[in-house]
């Protein structure tokens, strides 16, 4: 098996954040899905704070809450650079991070 070199994007936003009443993580997946990249996940937060500085945490007595999601997209330097300023568009208050990563076991297409 040998390793293959990729990058990782990924995407700190508010669980609340949307734009025309839809949320933020789901564009990003739909941006995601168009451009074919391999896969994306949604991750639901349990608290965190960004640079707001507002503590954001999952209380059983709170009745509304805003958690912190984080995206997490892994594909090739040249799908990840297609796909980063329609990203950035999207993503006005929030992080955008990319990083280097190595695939060790790929998924099997189909599986």
């Amino acid at each position: 098996m040998t390793p293959v070199r990729a990058k990782k994007l990924s995407i700190y936003v508010d669980e609340t954040d949307k734009i025309m009443g839809k949320p933020i993580y789901e564009i990003v997946m739909e941006i995601c899905y168009r451009n074919k990249v391999s896969g994306v996940s949604v991750f639901r937060g349990v608290a965190g704070y960004g640079g707001d500085r507002i503590f954001h945490t999952s209380k059983i007595l709170e009745l509304s809450t805003s958690l912190p999601v984080k995206i997490e997209a892994v594909d090739s330097e040249d799908i990840m650079s297609q796909i980063l300023p329609e990203i950035c568009a999207v993503v006005v208050k929030g992080l955008v991070e990319i990083s280097d990563t190595i695939i060790i076991k790929p998924v099997a297409k189909g599986s």
